[in-house]
């Protein structure tokens, strides 16, 4: 880090999940960010940087959360910026439709002591709603600067500038709870004598609350007497309270909100319902929701990413550009220059870093990986992924899985291991193992996607078999999953976004910046597989590896040829699906044998990509359990199929 960024004045975005902070983060920064995991955590964080009135802040976009008293890890990393940044601001962004529910997250922010400036977003949708706001009046209530926003527009963002711009004092105000609370954090608060970030009235809350982390900084701060009787002191309010604690905290800070909003917000004449609030609830309903869901489906993934991005856009990279402009004089040269055969064969080579890794990367898997961003980006502007998360949250509760689910398994439908790496926003650790199992099993990346859809649109009723058998093996692993995996189910909760038009900017930003992390992440885990590939045809431990799979392939009933798709499989999905494309068309396959096939090399293992994620993320000893027990049940789901469709006659 430079000596300019550590002297920057540091601007700390917090909020719940889906209030708009990354859109005032977008519109605060430009095109000036970067994303990485907070040190210590597999959590990431955004950072950038802007310019107001000629001096440069960085800005921090931190992870959802919904009180100072954190739960998940996500909170805890929230939490954690802002004991540890020192802010010049923490701009709290809210929902204007949820002041009531929001508001208690502000109290607590301004009971810590920290330089708090209140964005109230979504201001549109309020007045749609009939709501008329004194923001004002909040302002002076709260004591604090509050502005009114919709930053999709960026309205209200020369005001935010000019908020930070002007911060000086830190307005520390307590608010006054029931007398028998304020007694107990009046005990706390007269044995703390170190120093802290936060106020040491909210550091007494926080440890009658049972703060781990603020335990061990307590632990850290104080001498050894002073902290042995706020210990005594903390666990006897705790155990006296340990009934409703919790619950008493919270009505507290309500009725506080109750009073901070009197005469705040008003109701207008009644307001008509928009379409909008009509086209959400559909979205959410079940009956209506299922529908549209198949819709977005089969325009999005089918049509865009398998049809234009796996189609008309590979055809172009890889066999337009690729073939005829960018490989001959790249192979000419090479071929002239690298005279040793085996290093050849290592750059250029059926194998190569060139053919197999930088080749493959760019003219076959970005085009498509990149449509799919694109659809995914469109979809999550317009608010459609909470909608979606509570559309399924009753069903994934069935498997292990919260709601929360659909961003990974989404995502998996465009690359696996991204998707991987995505299941770290996940709450708990069961939660994490069960979604990651589920995307190695029975989510096909749209490299591969775009290939089956391909190789099955000819045939429709084996695209209906490959589709049902996927699905309910998806839903049965994650039903059993959940009952054999300790833990308890998560919990979820999600604020709703207004449903929007989405905006061009943000759609092409976010495509971008995801494009971007898919080359930094995944770029290099294929040319490993290209150098291993290369190394195991060199040795001849490639074709001893296809003769260990031979019998397998043949107790599917399918020829031995298509051993090598299986093999090639586990290093490139959609290299795999190809081999068997190319079998189809050479007449190897029956429309029976087709789809076992398809069935068993979707459900094989995963690719070398994202089972190096797998080590990454979960730790080599789940990731290798991960990987026999998705090999064991792709080949016994095929050999069941195979005996099932043969007894039938069913694609006969």
């Amino acid at each position: 880090m430079s000596d300019q960024q550590k002297s920057s004045p540091k601007i700390v975005l917090v909020g719940n999940p889906n209030v708009g902070k990354s859109v005032v983060f977008n519109a605060l920064t430009g095109a000036y960010t970067t994303v990485s995991n907070y040190p210590g955590t597999s959590v990431e964080v955004s950072r950038g940087h802007c310019h107001i009135a000629d001096r440069r802040y960085e800005i921090l976009d931190t992870p959802g959360m919904y009180s100072m008293m954190p739960i998940t890890e996500e909170e805890r990393v929230a939490r954690k910026i802002l004991l540890t940044e020192d802010p010049h601001a923490v701009v709290h962004v809210i929902d204007a439709r949820n002041l009531e529910r929001m508001l208690p997250m502000t109290l607590q922010l301004i009971e810590a002591g920290l330089p708090v400036i209140l964005v109230v977003n979504i201001m549109d949708e309020a007045r749609r709603l009939g709501m008329q706001l004194d923001l004002d009046l909040l302002q002076k209530n709260l004591g604090i600067p509050v502005i009114g926003a919709v930053m999709k527009r960026k309205t209200g963002l020369d005001e935010l500038r000019q908020a930070i711009s002007d911060y000086a004092m830190v307005p520390y105000k307590p608010f006054v709870y029931a007398h028998d609370l304020e007694q107990d954090i009046d005990k706390i608060i007269g044995l703390i004598h170190g120093d802290y970030r936060l106020s040491r009235r909210a550091t007494s809350i926080l440890l009658i609350q049972k703060d781990d982390d603020i335990h061990d900084l307590v632990s850290e701060k104080e001498t050894a007497s002073d902290h042995q009787k706020l210990l005594e002191v903390t666990r006897e309010i705790s155990f006296r309270r340990r009934a409703d604690l919790h619950l008493q905290i919270s009505l507290e800070r309500r009725k506080v909100c109750k009073q901070m909003l009197k005469d705040v917000v008003t109701r207008t004449v009644e307001a008509t319902e928009p379409f909008t609030e009509k086209l959400s609830r559909w979205m959410m309903n079940p009956l209506t929701g299922a529908p549209i869901l198949l819709l977005v489906v089969y325009f999005g993934l089918y049509k865009f990413v398998g049809g234009f991005g796996a189609g008309t856009l590979v055809d172009f990279f890889e066999g337009n550009l690729f073939d005829n402009y960018i490989n001959p004089p790249v192979v000419n040269f090479l071929e002239n220059y690298l005279t040793a055969e085996w290093l050849f064969e290592l750059v250029a080579g059926e194998y190569g870093l060139w053919t197999l890794g930088i080749r493959y990367a760019v003219a076959l898997v970005l085009p498509i990986v990149g449509t799919f961003f694109l659809v995914f980006s469109l979809l999550e502007d317009t608010g459609y992924f909470p909608r979606l998360a509570l559309l399924v949250d009753r069903l994934f509760k069935k498997i292990g899985l919260s709601g929360r689910a659909v961003i990974p398994i989404v995502l998996g439908f465009g690359c696996d291991t991204m998707a991987t790496l995505v299941t770290r926003t996940l709450e708990t650790k069961r939660e994490r193992i069960i979604a990651t199992m589920l995307l190695a099993l029975a989510i096909p990346c749209s490299a591969q996607l775009g290939v089956i859809l391909g190789l099955l649109s000819a045939a429709p009723n084996a695209l209906i078999v490959w589709t049902v058998f996927l699905v309910l093996l998806f839903l049965l692993i994650g039903f059993l999953a959940a009952r054999v995996l300790p833990g308890e189910n998560p919990v979820f909760y999600m604020e709703i976004p207004p449903l929007r038009r989405p905006q061009l900017r943000n759609v092409m930003v976010k495509t971008l910046t995801r494009m971007q992390s898919y080359f930094v992440e995944i770029l290099p885990l294929f040319l490993f597989a290209s150098v291993i590939l290369w190394a195991g045809k060199m040795t001849g431990m490639l074709d001893n590896v296809i003769n260990v799979f031979s019998p397998l392939v043949k107790a599917l009933g399918l020829p031995v040829e298509v051993t090598t798709a299986f093999v090639f499989g586990f290093f490139r999905r959609d290299f795999g699906a190809a081999g068997l494309y190319d079998l189809q068309t050479s007449g190897l396959l029956t429309v029976t044998q087709l789809t076992v096939a398809a069935v068993t090399l979707t459900l094989f293992v995963p690719c070398v990509a994202q089972f190096l994620v797998m080590i990454k993320e979960r730790g080599i000893k789940i990731a290798a359990i991960i990987f026999v027990f998705v090999t064991v049940m792709a080949f016994s789901s095929g050999w069941f199929l195979n005996k099932f469709l043969m007894a039938t006659g069913l694609l006969a």
